[in-house]
């Protein structure tokens, strides 16, 4: 079982910046596919971002151009460096693993461990 831990989150105003870290549990950290999911209230969980095994990236068109998801297998820890917040980033952003190492989804079902989650707020 994998767990995840996340922190990072807090509240920004409108064009500043956050990064989100979440920290995993055992050895194989490597072989997963990493992601982002965020859900505001109100609304249902949306795709953030992922990194597969081999660092290729997917991005939610929200999301492109101003976030970055990155890895170290080093220290079991995936990033999500926010740029340029926006009221509409608000939100609870949860860390997820996959099982798969290669997976290109965007429907939470895909994904095998979830984080708690962190509160970003974006103040205008």
């Amino acid at each position: 079982q994998v767990q995840l831990v996340e922190s990072g989150g807090g509240l920004v105003q409108v064009g500043g910046s956050l990064r989100l870290s979440c920290a995993a549990s055992g050895r194989t950290f490597s072989t997963y596919t990493m992601g982002w999911f965020r859900q505001a209230p109100g609304k249902e969980r949306e795709f953030v971002a992922n990194i597969r095994k081999n660092a290729d990236t997917s991005y939610a068109d929200a999301a492109k151009g101003r976030f970055t998801i990155s890895r170290d297998n080093a220290k079991n820890t995936v990033y999500l460096l926010m740029n340029s917040l926006k009221p509409e980033d608000t939100a609870v952003y949860y860390c997820t693993a996959s099982n798969s190492a290669f997976t290109y989804s965007r429907s939470s079902n895909a994904y095998d461990h979830w984080g708690q989650g962190t509160q970003v707020t974006v103040s205008s």
